[in-house]
């Protein structure tokens, strides 16, 4: 850290070890305390803490990723997750979530666990086809203080929702490839997120043009990606070079997020009041844009900055 700067770390929801960063920076003749609240999760969500409203800040920098959009309540996504599964193997299908292996896997598997206990789906194998989660989910059972208070409870008195009897972890590609040649209903969650890379590229060339099957999108896909040319239902698309006819359904579960939307950034905006200037990045232009026409409505000092441009902080 520079001399006379000096870092708080605040828990910011988001991630699992997610934080605001608030720099305390002094010198001779002032002294200027700037948070960073990038990226912001959402209050009320199960699994983590609720982000932490920050006081006494001088200047907010502030992620403005969904400034423009709410969520759907968090239970429509478990009714929605409820009912894609039911249907899928009702049609003796499987389930493919092309899922981030940090937080997203392991909410996704929050919700399944609950819907197992509930009786709400059937008892189908479940595979987390990725490495690299299974190790991110065995981090998350060792770091209980960054959770909620029912989930922590839960993971101390052995009822963890990362483990379950019809959950299998998988690391050996013998045992991925496996899986093609499983014809029993089931849910494979693979990454990567945005069907870029990984495994999940394996499952869905062997399963995209089976109509049985559905592809069940938990996550933010971004742009040129095939994950979004997926979620755009795009009839062809190329997986290793070769063309697929896209026949599986595809089901869009937005409300997943792990991002504040617009009432939570201003609520969270609210609750740090008051402040010299807040800035607002991480966004496409409409999304940083509809927030800002929402705090200048509010009366507050509100600027976003172009990639490179250095301000001076008064």
């Amino acid at each position: 850290m520079a001399k006379n700067v000096f870092a708080t770390l605040f828990d910011a929801g988001h991630i699992l070890g997610s934080a605001i960063v608030v720099l305390d920076i002094k010198d001779s003749s002032r002294n200027v305390r700037l948070g960073y609240a990038v990226d912001l999760g959402r209050k009320g969500l199960p699994m983590l803490n609720d982000p932490t409203f920050v006081k006494g800040l001088d200047y907010l920098i502030l992620e403005s990723t969904y400034g423009g959009r709410l969520h759907a309540p968090i239970e429509d996504a478990k009714s929605k997750l409820r009912d894609t599964i039911k249907r899928t193997v009702e049609r003796k299908g499987k389930v493919l979530i092309p899922s981030f292996a940090l937080e997203r896997t392991q909410e996704v598997l929050y919700y399944l666990n609950e819907l197992l206990k509930e009786k709400a789906i059937p008892v189908i194998p479940i595979y987390v086809d990725s490495p690299l989660a299974t190790d991110i989910t065995s981090v998350f059972q060792c770091h209980l203080d960054y959770m909620d208070k029912e989930t922590s409870e839960a993971i101390r008195q052995g009822d963890s929702p990362f483990e379950f009897l019809n959950l299998r972890y998988i690391r050996e590609q013998e045992e991925s490839k496996a899986l093609n040649n499983d014809k029993r209903p089931m849910i494979i969650i693979s990454g990567s997120g945005m069907c870029e890379s990984g495994r999940i590229l394996h499952h869905l060339k062997n399963n995209i043009e089976d109509s049985r099957n559905t592809i069940l999108v938990v996550g933010y896909m971004a742009q040129d990606t095939l994950g979004k040319r997926i979620v755009d239902k795009v009839r062809f698309v190329r997986i290793f070079g070769v063309e697929y006819e896209l026949n599986a359904e595809v089901v869009v579960i937005n409300a997943l997020s792990g991002h504040a939307d617009k009432n939570e950034l201003c609520d969270f905006v609210s609750a740090c009041l008051p402040l010299k200037r807040i800035f607002l990045v991480h966004a496409d232009p409409d999304q940083s844009g509809a927030l800002y026409d929402t705090l200048i409505q509010n009366g507050l000092n509100v600027y976003i900055p172009d990639k490179g441009e250095e301000i001076l902080l008064d």
